[in-house]
């Protein structure tokens, strides 16, 4: 690729680059929950209410970062958003209190929400004809933030003698490195996106065309579900989202407590959910050449099939297990990209920043109840049956996928 070539996508890899740090940052807390519990001597209920609070916090940020975003521009909200994420987690740098740790959650829950929406429209504008393939690029980069973090969790939980004596300057335990590392680096990231990106976008890139008439009320966006199709489409995305985000904060504990396996394996098959992220370059241009119905379709089927595997299969060792978390990988992160460049064609331009991020705000928020419900039920009837729950869930998404493209 010259140098040129290179250049004209700078904006997608310093957009991608906070995306990745955003997803490090959240998927660093599943594989500490056996040690926060530990710690704080906190039940499953505890933290996947703090993760859920995290999650909810994100959720809520969708609307008003799509909507603020189309006043003062992505390029602020999006390096606004780093640095209150890279400020919450500098914070985790003290031994503090569970609840102060939880309230912690949420401030990096708030820095990280306000970035997806406004990232998404922005890329789709700066890359128009290719949106499929940029967004894929987009959530691949992001993805493998999960990727890393349970290897940067293990890292720092069993610190090699030269890492050891670093962490032990920290006042508290050695994992609170790895956050006061990624806050360092996510706030550098925003000084660079803020400082590089502005001179790269084209006129009308980071706010959008002016709009013509009074600006959108609640009542408009709300109007945007009058369209039975696009209500059962974010139907699919719902109950998606509430599969994939409860599997994705309890797999670590799952894989350990229902199938047996130690925490090392529990960790190294949870990376190797991530690992397969690259699959979203594929689908995202499939789906700008196919179509989108097909591959949302064949994604949705093989991370619900998968799930399923999991429950079913959960005393099958670690070569089985690990070959279904990889497919429940491939069809969740295969997904994503496919819905996102759907939803930026299925909504007006007019009420695309804040429709689009209403409905990120519906279908996160589902997400975030995820973490809290299954900790409630696995603590009351286990881990099995509250993945069960969300392998339903993921089934009951590609059914009405399934059911849209019958009657495209």
């Amino acid at each position: 690729m010259n140098l040129g070539r290179a250049r004209e996508y700078d904006v997608l890899v310093l957009t991608s680059l906070v995306w990745f740090l955003g997803k490090f940052v959240r998927y660093a807390f599943p594989p500490l929950f056996q040690p926060l519990q530990a710690s704080y001597g906190v039940s499953n209920a505890a933290v996947g209410a703090a993760f859920s609070g995290f999650m909810a916090v994100y959720a809520l940020l969708q609307f008003p970062s799509g909507a603020v975003a189309d006043r003062v521009g992505a390029v602020r909200v999006i390096a606004t958003g780093a640095a209150v994420a890279g400020a919450g987690a500098l914070a985790l740098l003290f031994d503090t209190p569970f609840a102060v740790l939880a309230v912690a959650m949420l401030v990096i829950g708030a820095g990280t929400g306000a970035h997806k929406t406004v990232a998404v429209r922005l890329l789709s504008r700066m890359y128009p004809a290719r949106t499929g393939r940029a967004l894929g690029a987009y959530d691949t980069f992001g993805a493998l933030g999960g990727v890393a973090a349970p290897a940067a969790v293990t890292l720092f939980l069993a610190a090699p003698p030269a890492l050891e004596a670093m962490l032990s300057r920290l006042p508290g335990a050695d994992w609170r490195g790895l956050f006061v590392v990624t806050g360092a680096a996510a706030l550098g990231l925003a000084a660079v996106f803020v400082g590089h990106v502005p001179k790269r976008l084209p006129e009308g890139t980071d706010r959008g065309p002016e709009r013509e008439g009074p600006e959108p009320s609640a009542r408009d966006y709300l109007g945007l579900f009058e369209d039975g199709r696009l209500t059962a489409f974010v139907l699919a995305t719902i109950a998606f989202s509430f599969a994939y985000n409860g599997a994705v904060a309890f797999l670590p504990l799952y894989l350990s407590r229902a199938a047996d396996l130690s925490t090392a394996t529990a960790n190294l098959l949870y990376s190797g959910l991530f690992a397969v992220t690259f699959v979203q370059l594929v689908s995202g241009d499939l789906s700008d050449r196919l179509g989108r119905f097909p591959v949302m379709v064949a994604t949705l089927s093989l991370a619900a099939g998968a799930l399923v595997g999991v429950v079913a299969g959960a005393g099958s060792g670690p070569v089985v297990l690990g070959t279904l978390v990889v497919a429940f990988g491939l069809g969740s992160h295969g997904f994503r990209p496919v819905r996102g460049a759907y939803l930026v064609e299925a909504l007006p331009e007019r009420l695309a920043g804040g429709g689009l991020g209403v409905t990120r705000t519906l279908l996160m928020g589902a997400g975030a109840l995820a973490p809290a419900t299954v900790g409630a039920v696995a603590d009351a009837a286990g881990f099995r049956l509250a993945f069960g729950l969300l392998a339903a869930a993921l089934a009951l998404a590609a059914v009405v996928a399934a059911g849209l493209w019958a009657t495209e």
